[in-house]
């Protein structure tokens, strides 16, 4: 049984981007979605899909796409992003709240990370979102991750 499957998610984007994986494969929830969302307006990732893995006549599965994203056993694949040389554009991915330990910020706690080279991902009354549109909307709340 998994505590924590955001932690669980944050460290398959960490370790394949430690081995420079074009994508990585996960659980999908609600939750995941909305963090590969900020991620992907924020520029840190390509692209992601959720899908689900089927199998054809010949025994060979396949990632099917749309499914609807409450079905049981989809799945989220998260494309990663690399520069033109292959440099990586996810330096660090760090969860800051933890299931022990939740870490809550208001909007007047919330700083720029690494002087806004980085986001740090909120959930809000709001939804999840950067701390750049938490601090626009002038909204608090939990400190998923940070991320530079």
């Amino acid at each position: 049984m998994m505590t924590d499957p955001i932690a669980d998610m944050l460290t398959r984007i960490r370790n394949a981007n430690r081995i420079e994986r074009p994508a990585v494969e996960m659980r999908a929830t609600r939750l995941k979605q909305q963090i590969a969302q900020v991620l992907k307006d924020e520029g840190f990732i390509q692209d992601f899909q959720v899908g689900k893995m089927t199998t054809d006549e010949e025994g060979q599965t396949a990632f099917q796409m749309p499914v609807d994203p409450a079905e049981p056993h989809s799945i989220l694949r998260v494309f990663l992003k690399y520069g033109p040389e292959g440099e990586k554009v996810i330096r660090a991915i760090d969860r800051a709240s933890r299931p022990g330990r939740r870490l809550y910020r208001r909007v007047k706690e919330l700083r720029p990370v690494l002087d806004g080279l980085g986001i740090a991902i909120l959930s809000t009354s709001k939804g999840i979102m950067s701390d750049r549109q938490a601090r626009a909307q002038r909204l608090g709340g939990e400190l998923l991750c940070t991320v530079w």
